[in-house]
C-alpha cells in the first residue's frame, strides 16, 4: 500500500531523517523531516497552468504549529490554533526567502508550500526542520525547482560557533550573556542564499565566519536531500519559458530613450510620474497583439532593470546621482511629540519614519503562549506601513506579513542594547510608523528607535543605525555594491543586505538574494561598505541627541527591591490580603515574582516611598542598638507595649522610661503617644527588650553618659 523511502544521517548531535511516500500521498511532493523528537511535515502542490494574464510568481508559504505536537491544548474559548502566531509568520517568510528564487525564471504557475509541525521535543527548534522539509518536497515534487537547499541555526559562545544550538540557549538571548549569535542561514551547494540574525556587536570577521560555517554544515543535508530525490522524485514537470525576445525588442525599440530619461530623474514623484509616462509612450507604439501578450509586464520591468542596472556598473552612477557608497542626507530630530514618553523623527532622503516610545510597568509585558512553553516580553516594536507613506491608495488593515517581518528586524537590531531589566525596570513598547518610503523603511525603523528611546531616558548600552545595501550583477562577474538602496534598486537589483549596529560591532543582519547566491568575496565587501555607512549614520544621529536622555514626566517612575523569597508569602499575605493594602494606602502598583524581586510603580514620588517604607516594615528585621519612633499600644503595671517597626511590638520596662522611680506607667505614657526608643536586645524567650531613658525624647538622639558620671 506505501512505498515508503527513507534517508538518514547523523547532523551535529542529533538524527536528520527523511521520510516520503506515506503520508499525504496525493500532494505533488511531500516529506516528514525529523530532527531529534521534533518532526515537521511538507506538502506541495502546484498548478500545472499559469492564470491568464499572471505577470508575478504567485508563491505561497505557510507555516503552522499544532499544538498536539508539544502536548498542549490552544489557550482561549475555542481552544483551536487560529490565526498564525508571529513566529509562524516569520517562519514562513524564513522558508519562502530562500526557495522563491529558485525556480526556473519564468516560471509563473501557482505553488502551494504547507509545512506543520507534529512532533516537538523542546530542545530542537522546528523552524529549521520545517526549511529542510519544505526543500526536500519541492526537490521530489517535480516542480521546476533549482534546489535544494537546506539550512541551520548556528550560535556563538566563547569564540567558537555552535551548529543547531538547543532551544532554551537561544530563548532570550539578551539574559544569557554567554551566548552572542541567533544566526539561521539556508543556502544550495554553492551559494548562501538567505540570513537572519540577532546578534551581540560581532565583528564583520565574526558574522562572516559564522556564515561560512554555516553554510559548510548545510552540505551534508543537501546531499542526503539530493539521495532521497533520487530514489523517489517524481518526473520533472515539462515546463519551458516563454520566449518574448521579439517582444522585448519591440518595447525597448519603442521607448527605451524615453526610459532613460526617466531614471536619469534624481527626485521619486518626479521618476515615478516619468517613467509611467514612458511606459504609455511605449504602449502607444505596440502592435494589438503585442498589448494582449501576457509577458509585456515582464518584457516592461527587462527594459527597466537593463537602464538601472547596466548604467550603474558601468559609471558607478546612481539614478539619484549618488555615488555606490553615498549616504543620502539625514536629519534626525528628538522630543518633538509633548505628550510622549519618547519620540523622534528620523528622515534619510525620502524615506522618513515617526518613531514612539512608551514606558510601562510589568503590567504591560506581553504573554506569548508558544509551543515550546509560555514566556514573558518586555521589550516590544511595533511597525506600521500605510499606504500614504508611498502616494498610494489601498486598503488598510491589521499588520501582514510583511510589517511584522520589517518589525522583528528592528526588534532584533535593538534589543541587543537595552539595559538589563534588574538597572530599568520597565516595558518599552517602541511603535515605528513609516510616514515615507522609497528605500529600507526597517533600518529608518532602527535608528529612529534606538534615537525615540535615549529621548525616553532608557539607558542603552550604545546608539543602533541600520544600513541597507544592494548589489547589482552582470552576467560577466561585473558587479556594483550599493550603500543605501532605493525602492527602485531593490526591485531591480539582485541582493537586500540589511546591517544594523553599533560602532563596536553588528546587532543584526538579514540577506535576501535574488540570484543563484553570491560569493564570500562579495559578502566581505558587502559587510565592509556597511559598516562605513553605518558609522556615517551614527555620526549623523549623535547631532539629535544633545537634547535627549532626561526621563519624561509624564511616564511612570519604578523602583525595584529585592525581598528574601521567605518572605514573599508575608508581602503577599493570605489570599492577597497585605499586598492589596498596600497598594490601597500607598496608591502605586507593587508586582512580585517568584524570585523576590518587587517593582512599585506609580508618576508620584511619593506614592512610591510609602508603598518601599510599608514592605521594608514587613520583611526588615530590627537592628540591636538602632533607635526607632514607635507609638505606645498597650500600658500594663510593669511597662509599656510599643509598636516601633512594622507590626512588631516591644517592651519598655517601667525601669527603662525614664530616670526615676515612678510608680505606673501611665504617669508619663498614655496609649497612642508617639516615643522615640532604643532596641536593647532579645531576651532568652526572643522578646524585643526597648529602653526611652537613653533616647533624647525631643531630637531622637542617644543620651551619651558624660565621662566619670556615677551608674
Amino acid at each position: 500500500m506505501f512505498n515508503v523511502t527513507t534517508k538518514s544521517i547523523q547532523w551535529g548531535e542529533e538524527t536528520l531523517t527523511l521520510e516520503t511516500g506515506k503520508v499525504a500521498r496525493q500532494a505533488d511532493g511531500s516529506v516528514i523531516a525529523t530532527l531529534g523528537e521534533t518532526s515537521v511535515m511538507a506538502n506541495v502542490t502546484y498548478a500545472r497552468t499559469q492564470k491568464p494574464g499572471q505577470d508575478f510568481f504567485p508563491l505561497t508559504v505557510h507555516y503552522n504549529e499544532k499544538y498536539y505536537a508539544a502536548g498542549k491544548i490552544p489557550g482561549g474559548f475555542f481552544k483551536r490554533e487560529a490565526r498564525p502566531s508571529e513566529k509562524e509568520t516569520l517562519t514562513s517568510r524564513l522558508i519562502d526567502r530562500p526557495i522563491r528564487p529558485l525556480f526556473v525564471p519564468g516560471f509563473k504557475n501557482e505553488v502551494l508550500v504547507m509545512c506543520t509541525v507534529l512532533s516537538h521535543d523542546l530542545v530542537n527548534d522546528p523552524d529549521m526542520v520545517a526549511m529542510i522539509a519544505a526543500s526536500a518536497a519541492l526537490t521530489i515534487s517535480g516542480a521546476p525547482f533549482m534546489g535544494p537547499i537546506a539550512a541551520c541555526r548556528v550560535g556563538f559562545e566563547g569564540g567558537d560557533y555552535i551548529l543547531n544550538p538547543e532551544i532554551d540557549d537561544m530563548q532570550n538571548l539578551r539574559l544569557n550573556p554567554d551566548q552572542r549569535l541567533d544566526l539561521v542561514v539556508a543556502g544550495t551547494k554553492d551559494a548562501v542564499m538567505m540570513v537572519e540574525s540577532e546578534a551581540y556587536e560581532l565583528t564583520e570577521e565574526e558574522m562572516l565566519g559564522a556564515v561560512k560555517f554555516a553554510h559548510e554544515q548545510i552540505q551534508p543535508v543537501i546531499d542526503l536531500i539530493i539521495d532521497l530525490a533520487e530514489d523517489a522524485a517524481k518526473e520533472p514537470f515539462d515546463f519551458q519559458p516563454v520566449d518574448y525576445s521579439a517582444l522585448y525588442k519591440a518595447v525597448q525599440k519603442a521607448g527605451e530613450k524615453e526610459m532613460r530619461k526617466a531614471f536619469a530623474i534624481a527626485d521619486k514623484q518626479e521618476r515615478t510620474t516619468a517613467v509611467s509616462a514612458a511606459r504609455d509612450t511605449i504602449k502607444g507604439k505596440l502592435k494589438e497583439d503585442q498589448l494582449e501578450d501576457a509577458n509585456l509586464g515582464s518584457a516592461m520591468k527587462k527594459l527597466e532593470a537593463s537602464i538601472l542596472r547596466g548604467d550603474v556598473v558601468k559609471t558607478g552612477k546612481r539614478i539619484d546621482g549618488r555615488k555606490t557608497d553615498e549616504i543620502r542626507d539625514i536629519v534626525s530630530q528628538t522630543g518633538i511629540l509633548p505628550r510622549t514618553h519618547g519620540s523622534a523623527l528620523f528622515t534619510r532622503g525620502e524615506t522618513q519614519g515617526l518613531v514612539v516610545t512608551t514606558l510601562g510597568t510589568g503590567d504591560d509585558e506581553q504573554f506569548i503562549d508558544a509551543l515550546h512553553g509560555n514566556f514573558k516580553s518586555n521589550f516590544l516594536l511595533h511597525y506600521n506601513f500605510p499606504p500614504y507613506s508611498v502616494g498610494e491608495v489601498g486598503r488598510v488593515g491589521p499588520p501582514g506579513r510583511r510589517e511584522i517581518g520589517h518589525g522583528k528586524l528592528a526588534w532584533r537590531a535593538l534589543q541587543a542594547v537595552l539595559p538589563a531589566s534588574t538597572d530599568f525596570p520597565y516595558t518599552i513598547r517602541v511603535v515605528s510608523e513609516i510616514t515615507e518610503s522609497n528605500g529600507s523603511s526597517s533600518m529608518a525603523s532602527v535608528c529612529g528607535g534606538s534615537l525615540s528611546m535615549m529621548d525616553a531616558g532608557v539607558p542603552l548600552k550604545s546608539a543602533v543605525a541600520g544600513v541597507a545595501m544592494g548589489l547589482i550583477l552582470e552576467e560577466d562577474g561585473s558587479y556594483a555594491i550599493l550603500s543605501d538602496i532605493l525602492g527602485d534598486e531593490d526591485h531591480l537589483g539582485d541582493m537586500d543586505f540589511k546591517v544594523a549596529g553599533t560602532e563596536n560591532g553588528i546587532t543584526s543582519l538579514q540577506m535576501d538574494i535574488k540570484i543563484a547566491g553570491i560569493t564570500p568575496e562579495i559578502m566581505e565587501k558587502a559587510l565592509a561598505q556597511a559598516k562605513e555607512g553605518r558609522i556615517h549614520i551614527l555620526g549623523e544621529m549623535n547631532k539629535a541627541l544633545s537634547g535627549a536622555g532626561e526621563f519624561s514626566e509624564h511616564a511612570p517612575r519604578i523602583e525595584t527591591m529585592q525581598v528574601p523569597t521567605d518572605k514573599i508569602r508575608e508581602v503577599i499575605g493570605s489570599g492577597g490580603k497585605v499586598i492589596r493594602e498596600i497598594v490601597e494606602v500607598s496608591g502605586a502598583k507593587v508586582d512580585i515574582n517568584d524570585e523576590g524581586i518587587i517593582k512599585i510603580a506609580s508618576p508620584n514620588g511619593e506614592a512610591i516611598k510609602k508603598a518601599y517604607d510599608m514592605i521594608w516594615s514587613i520583611v526588615a528585621e530590627p537592628e540591636e542598638g538602632a533607635i526607632y519612633t514607635g507609638t505606645v499600644v498597650k500600658i500594663v503595671d510593669f511597662g509599656a507595649f510599643v509598636n516601633f517597626f512594622g507590626k512588631r511590638d516591644g517592651l519598655v520596662h517601667v525601669s527603662q522610661i525614664e530616670n526615676r522611680r515612678l510608680n505606673h506607667p501611665s504617669d508619663v505614657l498614655k496609649e497612642g503617644q508617639e516615643v522615640k526608643v532604643k532596641l536593647l536586645g532579645f531576651d532568652e524567650r526572643g522578646k524585643v527588650r526597648l529602653s526611652m531613658k537613653i533616647v533624647d525624647q525631643e531630637t531622637g538622639e542617644e543620651i551619651k553618659k558624660e565621662e566619670g558620671a556615677e551608674e
